[in-house]
């Protein structure tokens, strides 16, 4: 505004001069509402008006579930390579550099290992600021290298699914960790090891068709979106009308797809009820 106009409306304060107030003080949900981003931590990142769930990260993920915030990284410095030199609006090696330097990530998901509730726990859990939580090489090599992990020290796995699906810069490539992830959860089956999955928001493609629905039990965040193809190619191909709540947490629950949908809030008890209840260990509160 020019100086002239500042004056007339009785605004004294210089451009220069003037605060704006900082980002991230506030959140507005998908529904309206509106909460103090400080507030929304201490509420697990859920909106208390609306329970709406914020799509959060592994830090916070790894936050809610380890005793204390503690844990030790598996494979923290494992990162993608770009065997097929892939370039599409730029080179995958520089789409790579650009998300790790935004993100802090080296990929899309990280695994880690300490106590729940006093369970030792493996916990995998995808990024999806990383590439859309795409499912490249090293996802998949993480996630089977926490498999091993789990299966060499016989503790329950855990895996928290936020993805968008494969990784099309890997082509086959990415495919292949369909069922390279899957066989690692074949054998923690066959050493009766618990596999949890949790599917959040969004929990599509590749990973659906894989390691998400293939846990001993399948939970999920209420109002998530899971399926394989989004509800758009779905209607296309079928040529039918969907319902309302198509590919939700409740609509895969009522369907059989689901175990039971938890809150963030009590995710961290529910699990380790869980874990108790199949390692035949007094149930706690």
């Amino acid at each position: 505004m020019a100086w002239f106009r500042r004056t007339q409306k009785g605004i004294q304060t210089a451009t220069e001069d003037k605060k704006d107030v900082p980002k991230g003080l506030w959140y507005k949900s998908p529904t309206g509402k509106i909460i103090d981003a400080e507030q929304l931590e201490k509420n697990f990142y859920v909106s208390p008006e609306d329970g709406y769930h914020v799509r959060i990260g592994s830090n916070e993920y790894f936050k809610i579930l380890f005793d204390e915030n503690n844990y030790t990284e598996l494979d923290k410095n494992l990162s993608s390579r770009d065997p097929l030199e892939f370039e599409d609006t730029k080179k995958y090696t520089d789409r790579l550099a650009d998300a790790q330097a935004k993100t802090g990530l080296k990929d899309a998901v990280r695994t880690a290992v300490g106590k729940s509730k006093g369970n030792d726990l493996v916990v995998a859990c995808m990024d999806f600021t990383f590439i859309g939580g795409s499912m490249g090489s090293v996802v998949g090599e993480k996630i089977s290298r926490a498999a091993d992990y789990a299966l060499e020290h016989k503790i329950p796995l855990m895996v928290i699914s936020k993805s968008g699906g494969a990784r099309m810069m890997e082509a086959a490539l990415s495919l292949m960790q369909l069922a390279k992830t899957s066989a690692k959860l074949a054998q923690l089956a066959d050493a009766k090891i618990p596999y949890i999955s949790l599917c959040t928001d969004p929990t599509t493609g590749g990973t659906t068709a894989s390691f998400a629905m293939l846990g001993d039990i399948n939970i999920a965040e209420p109002g998530a979106l899971i399926g394989f193809a989004g509800p758009r190619v779905v209607k296309d191909t079928t040529g039918k009308d969907l319902p309302d709540d198509f590919q939700t947490s409740e609509f895969l629950l009522e369907h059989g797809f689901l175990d039971f949908i938890t809150k963030r809030s009590e995710l961290k008890n529910r699990v380790n009820k869980y874990i108790d209840l199949i390692q035949n260990k007094p149930i706690r509160a």
